[in-house]
Order: structure tokens, then C-alpha cells, then sequence
């Protein structure tokens, strides 16, 4: 069983799509899905891919329940060791986020996550790189959001608010518009609430600080993010993990609400928001004066990192 993922002649050029096809011929690795064929219609372009017969880790999550963070570990190290291939080829894939996170399951019908989509994925070389802002910034670096040039730890502060997302089920910093969700990012305004990370430990949060920095340079590679002891594979002390089930319910409406937007258009106008608004000061931040995004979770926020 394949499927299949048509490319709007419309929408998309033909060397965008050669780009993708050319990374993905030259891509074999347990956690990302690969490429079987392709083929051509009239109307679009047809890129045949491996099934993951699960469909999307949220929607997996959401549907067997009893989420542990050792669960969360575990799916994580697979898209830690997908990275830590795609950057050993000097790739940086630029999209990470849930929608773009499969499930199969193995022969043992044990999950297996696997990465996906690598439309937007480039092969950093001695040239600088600036990309796109497209759609939603929920999981867009500090250097994405400002115009800057890209590094391989880009993916890692993606994976930093992915981690965020599966430990609370909310989002660390969306807002009511675009253009705060990214003063918010390049502010590293963010915080742990109580109710939302309720049973949720110091290690975990830890976990997420550490890849949530602005600095491109300060975050971890994905190699020593998997050397990280709340990541790796349980070794009978529970790694500092908490032992109770998360609370998946918020999934649900994070899940509903991301179905309702886009993140292929372009965002017009926001760098230059940024820089006026980070040039100005801009306040204390959010923490004061809490806005209801996701029924404000930010709502009892005590625990920020300082980074």
C-alpha cells in the first residue's frame, strides 16, 4: 500500500518539486517516509510515498490514549534520529511540526514515527540561506520569523515546540495574530501553567528549554539530543520522566484547530512588525496581560526559562 501526494501544477513550480524528488531519491531511513515512484498528469505533479498506515501521530496519540511521558520520549528520539540523518547530509528539513509526523506500525505492531514531507527542505552549503515565512509561525524559529539565514538547529527549536505541544497540548506561543505569535517566538515569551503541565516533570520541561533558544548556535545538535538522559530509552530508573498518563484532551482541540488554516500562504508585512516592535522594547511580554487563545493556557503561568 502506497499513497500518493499531488502537486498542483498551479501552485507549484516544476523545479520546486524536482528539488523535493531530488532529496527524497537520495533519503533511506527507518523513521522517514520514502519515496516509492512518481508520475505526471495534466494537472499535477504525483509523488508516490511509503503508507503510514497509522495517519498522524496527534490523531494516533489522541485515539489509543493513555499518553506517559516516556511515550512522548520515545516518538520523539524517532524524529531525533531522522534529524540527526537529514543534518549528517547537511539537510534541514524546515516543516517540522505534528501534521508532518507519521505513524506506522511494525511487524511487532509497535509505532514507528516517521518524518514527512520535504517540500521545503534544503541542503545548507557554504551559501547562506533565507526562507519563506509561510502560513502559520506556531512552529517557525526566531531566525525564520526575522528574515535571518537558517541553520540545522532550526529543526531543533521545531522540535522544541512539537515537544511542548505532546506534553500539554497547547501551543507555546500563539497568539490572537500572526504578528504576535512571532514577537512571542523572537521574545522566547513562553511558559509551563500549572493545569496544563500538571504531573508533566522538571526533566521534560527541561528538555523543552533546552531546544527553545534563540541562538541558533546554543541549541543542541539532534546527536546530543538523543545522548539526553530524559530522552533516551528507559533504563529501569525512569530517566527523572513523570510515571502518570497526560491529559490528551486539549490535543483534541489543537488538532480541530489546526484542520482550519493554511501554512502554504506567504505572511506579508510581519519581519518588519517584528523589528519595530523588538526595536521599541515592546513591554514586559505577555505574562501580565494574557490573551484567550487556546482558553488561556498561559492562565496560572509561574515556571519560564531563562535561557
Amino acid at each position: 500500500t502506497v499513497a500518493v501526494k499531488h502537486v498542483n501544477k498551479k501552485l507549484m513550480k516544476r523545479d520546486q518539486v524536482t528539488q523535493e524528488l531530488n532529496l527524497l531519491q537520495r533519503l533511506q531511513h527507518p523513521h522517514i517516509v520514502s519515496l516509492v515512484d512518481t508520475f505526471e498528469t495534466s494537472s499535477s505533479y504525483a509523488i508516490v510515498l511509503e503508507m503510514a498506515d497509522q495517519g498522524r501521530l496527534l490523531d494516533y496519540i489522541v485515539s489509543w490514549g493513555n499518553l506517559t511521558e516516556e511515550k512522548v520520549a520515545s516518538y520523539l528520539r524517532s524524529v531525533l534520529e531522522a534529524l540527526h540523518y537529514l543534518h549528517n547530509c547537511r539537510i534541514v528539513h524546515l516543516d517540522v511540526k505534528p501534521e508532518n509526523l507519521l505513524v506506522a506500525h511494525n511487524a511487532s505492531g509497535q509505532p514507528v514515527v516517521k518524518l514527512t514531507d520535504f517540500g521545503d527542505a534544503v541542503q545548507l552549503n557554504s551559501a547562506l540561506y533565507v526562507h519563506p515565512l509561510l502560513g502559520s509561525p506556531e512552529f517557525a524559529s526566531p531566525e525564520l520569523v526575522l528574515g535571518e539565514p537558517v541553520s540545522l538547529t532550526s529543526d531543533l527549536w521545531s522540535l522544541g515546540v512539537v515537544t511542548y505541544v505532546l506534553l500539554s497540548g497547547a501551543s507555546p506561543f500563539l497568539d490572537e495574530s500572526a504578528e504576535e505569535t512571532c514577537l512571542n517566538i523572537c521574545r522566547l515569551d513562553f511558559s509551563f501553567p500549572r493545569d496544563y503541565f500538571h504531573g508533566v516533570s522538571q526533566a521534560a520541561r527541561d528538555f523543552v528549554c533546552l531546544l527553545l533558544r534563540t541562538d541558533p548556535s546554543r541549541r543542541p545538535p539532534a546527536g546530543l539530543c538523543l545522548q539526553e538522559p530524559w530522552v533516551q530509552a528507559p533504563q529501569g530508573d525512569g530517566r527523572g520522566r513523570g510515571e502518570s498518563c497526560l491529559d490528551t484532551a486539549r490535543l483534541i482541540s489543537f488538532i480541530d484547530r489546526r484542520k482550519h488554516q493554511t501554512d502554504a500562504r506567504p505572511i506579508g508585512g510581519v519581519r518588519s512588525f517584528i523589528q519595530s516592535r523588538l526595536h521599541l522594547g515592546g513591554g514586559s511580554g505577555r505574562h501580565g496581560n494574557q490573551v484567550n487563545v487556546e482558553k488561556s493556557f498561559r492562565v496560572n503561568a509561574l515556571t519560564v526559562c531563562s535561557v
